[in-house]
C-alpha cells in the first residue's frame, strides 16, 4: 500500500497509509475499535476501494486477481446456515478451486484439527457461535492459500478454543503462510506476532518487527507479590530509584525514576522485604501504543485506556451470551 486514502462523506477512514508486508511474516494490525483496521483489510481484499493511492497484492493490482492464493475470515461471521457442515466446507472449497477428489478427507481432516470431528452432517445453525466461527475459519484455510487474513479471529472464542486457533495459525506462519490479522486486545498481538502495525485514527502510528518495539522500550516498573505475613508498601517506596508504589490485579507495581538502573532496583525491592516474587515488567504493546498517542500531542491516556478496555469486556460478554 502506498500513501492510500479511504473516506465516507466527510469522516475520513484511513489516511495516507504506506504498508509493505513481506511473504511469510506474521503481522498484527493492532488498535482500538473504529482505527481504520477493517477498513484497511477490506481495501486489501478489494471490498472497498481507496480514493487515493496505489496497493497490490500477490503481486497483482487487486486481491480478486488473487483471489484463490488468499483465505480471509472476515469480522462479520457468517455461514450458510441451513446448509451441513460438510456440504458447506465442499462449497467453499469448490469456489476456491480445489478438485473434488481428495476434499472429503481434506475437510475431515480440518475438523480433526479444530476438534469439531463429528459435524460433518449437522447443519451449521446446530451449531454453537464458536463452532460456526471455526467452521468459517476452516473454509478460509481449506484451500491451502499463500495470504491468510483473520479480522477480529479471536472474538467469542472461550480461552480453550482461543488457543487453538493461535497454534493453528502459528502452524500456518511455520509452514511459509504470509498471515494478516487485526485485533484491538493487544495482548493477543503480543503473544502471536513477528510484526505489528499500530493504526490510531485512520493512521499508521508505528510499523516494525515485535522485537524491535520490545529492545526500544526499556522496563519502567518493577512487580512485585510479598509473603502473606503484613507488609507495609511504604518500605519500597521509600527506596531512592522508587516513583511510586500501587497495587493492582494482584500485585504491586513500582514505577522507576528515571535514569536507575532496572537490575539493580529489583534487588533493593527484594531486600527490601520478604517476597513471593520480583520481576522487572516492560512496557506491553498496549503502553506502547498510548505513549504513542500521548507523543502526537493527544491527551487519551485514560480514555483510551477504557476503550481498549470496553472492547475487551465486549469480547467477553459476547463469549458469555454465546
Amino acid at each position: 500500500m502506498s500513501n492510500v486514502r479511504k473516506t465516507f462523506g466527510k469522516k475520513v477512514a484511513v489516511e495516507g497509509i504506506d504498508l509493505d508486508i513481506p511473504m511469510g511474516s506474521l503481522v498484527g494490525f493492532i488498535g482500538p475499535n473504529g482505527a481504520g483496521k477493517t477498513t484497511t483489510i477490506r481495501m486489501i481484499m478489494a471490498i472497498l476501494f481507496p480514493d487515493s493511492g496505489e496497493l497490490t497484492v500477490l503481486g497483482r493490482k487487486s486481491a480478486v486477481e488473487s483471489k484463490d492464493r488468499i483465505g480471509y475470515l472476515p469480522e462479520e461471521r457468517g455461514v450458510y446456515k441451513k446448509m451441513k457442515v460438510g456440504a458447506f466446507l465442499r462449497h467453499t472449497g469448490r469456489l476456491k478451486g480445489l478438485p473434488p477428489r481428495g476434499l472429503n478427507d481434506r475437510i475431515s481432516h480440518w475438523l480433526k484439527k479444530v476438534e469439531l470431528p463429528d459435524v460433518w452432517s449437522k447443519k451449521c445453525e446446530e451449531l454453537s457461535k464458536g463452532m460456526q466461527q471455526k467452521v468459517q475459519f476452516i473454509s478460509a484455510v481449506l484451500h491451502e492459500p499463500d495470504l491468510v487474513i483473520l479480522d477480529e479471529p479471536f472474538s467469542g472464542l472461550d480461552p480453550v478454543n482461543m488457543r487453538l486457533l493461535r497454534d493453528l495459525i502459528d502452524e500456518l506462519h511455520d509452514n511459509g503462510t504470509t498471515v494478516i490479522f487485526s485485533t484491538h486486545v493487544m495482548s493477543q498481538a503480543q503473544q502471536i506476532c513477528d510484526h505489528i502495525v499500530m493504526i490510531h485514527n485512520g493512521r499508521k502510528m508505528l510499523d516494525d518487527p515485535l522485537r524491535d518495539i520490545r529492545a526500544r522500550s526499556a522496563p519502567k516498573a518493577v512487580w512485585f507479590e510479598p509473603l502473606p505475613d503484613s507488609f507495609d508498601p511504604a518500605v519500597v517506596e521509600a527506596l531512592a530509584p522508587i516513583e511510586s508504589v500501587r497495587f493492582a490485579e494482584g500485585h504491586y507495581e513500582a514505577t522507576l525514576r528515571g535514569g536507575v538502573d532496572p537490575a539493580d532496583v529489583v534487588g533493593a525491592v527484594a531486600a527490601a522485604a520478604p517476597m513471593a516474587r520480583v520481576e522487572l515488567h516492560r512496557p506491553t504493546l498496549e503502553d506502547i501504543f498510548i505513549d504513542i498517542v500521548k507523543g502526537t500531542g493527544e491527551a487519551a491516556d485514560e480514555d483510551l485506556r477504557a476503550a481498549l478496555r470496553l472492547g475487551h469486556a465486549a469480547i467477553n460478554a459476547e463469549e458469555v451470551a454465546r
